[in-house]
């Protein structure tokens, strides 16, 4: 069963459908992206601390760089491409406290719910791209100071000439599904009575499905069947950059032995169960947030989709 046809009529998952043409010719003439990002010409969306301004509580705030530059850093200033035909940048706040009175910061997830599909897309880029500059100032060969270079597409070193270049993590997220029934587990830490999808980091020398299966035994003591394991759909994860693959997984042994590391709990549903949580009528479980590709799982698999 292929993406197209798994996902035709449904909305796409937040942060994924970027609009932007992220302008890769552009970036390789460092004197234009020099000037473009010193200019008047586009637009800048702010965070802090890898929340966003918003405007109105569901939109981006957009300045002007001569509206920021005071208050943002702009060592780490961010071209992210051209959106509607205009150049879109991002650079960071140390402080709210010079934000026009109509901007507000909002937590990065509840910001997510609230943008439109677009702007959480572009605010995803952003965000992800901050986080792997903020932790990547030093080069990971000689240990000397490095550069941003291409818009904020790389990191160079000055003294070994070493390039760095953003990373994102593979992580799968995977319904383990036995006839009618699937299994979801839960972490201590989360809210009472949410329930969600396994996941895990893909290991080096390790395909998608060894991971699946992997981590379904790891964490639940469950055998999948490796070769019907199937691919779904992708979502881009800003928290820090992961992106989330997102996969079912028939079973050969359902017995589940947790790893109480990993899992506070995990258990079978029923179809009928997944429907009553996704409609909020379970008495006593529930499911993530619209943001999270897991309850797009459910959501497909509850409608026989997958």
């Amino acid at each position: 069963m292929n993406d197209r046809s798994i996902l035709a009529g449904r909305d796409p998952l937040v942060f994924a459908g970027s609009p932007l043409d992220r302008g890769d010719l552009l970036r390789r003439d460092e004197a234009a992206l020099s000037d473009l990002l010193t200019g008047d010409e586009g637009w800048w969306l702010v965070t802090l601390d890898g929340d966003p301004a918003l405007q109105g509580g569901t939109a981006l705030y957009w300045f002007r760089r001569t509206e920021i530059a005071p208050q943002a850093d702009m060592s780490t200033a961010l071209f992210l491409g051209h959106y509607k035909g205009s150049p879109c940048f991002a650079a960071t706040l140390a402080s709210a406290d010079q934000l026009p009175l109509d901007a507000e910061i909002l937590p990065a997830r509840q910001a997510a719910m609230a943008l439109s599909q677009d702007e959480a897309a572009i605010y995803a880029q952003a965000k992800a791209l901050h986080a792997w500059h903020g932790r990547h100032g030093f080069c990971a060969t000689c240990g000397a100071a490095t550069r941003v270079k291409s818009g904020g597409a790389r990191r160079v070193c000055d003294s070994c000439e070493s390039e760095h270049y953003p990373r994102v993590d593979p992580v799968v997220i995977m319904l383990a599904v036995d006839g009618d029934r699937c299994l979801l587990g839960r972490q201590e830490a989360w809210p009472e009575g949410m329930w969600s999808a396994l996941a895990g980091f893909v290991e080096p020398a390790e395909t998608l499905e060894e991971a699946c299966a992997r981590e379904l035994e790891e964490e639940a003591g469950i055998k999948a069947d490796i070769a019907g394991i199937r691919y779904v759909m992708g979502q881009p994860w800003p928290f820090p950059s992961s992106l989330m693959i997102g996969l079912v997984a028939p079973i050969l042994d359902a017995t589940v032995t947790i790893d109480p590391h990993e899992l506070e709990q995990a258990r079978w549903f029923s179809r009928d169960e997944v429907r009553d949580m996704l409609a909020g009528r379970h008495p006593d479980a529930a499911m993530p947030p619209s943001i999270a590709i897991a309850r797009r799982l459910a959501e497909l698999w509850a409608d026989e989709a997958i």
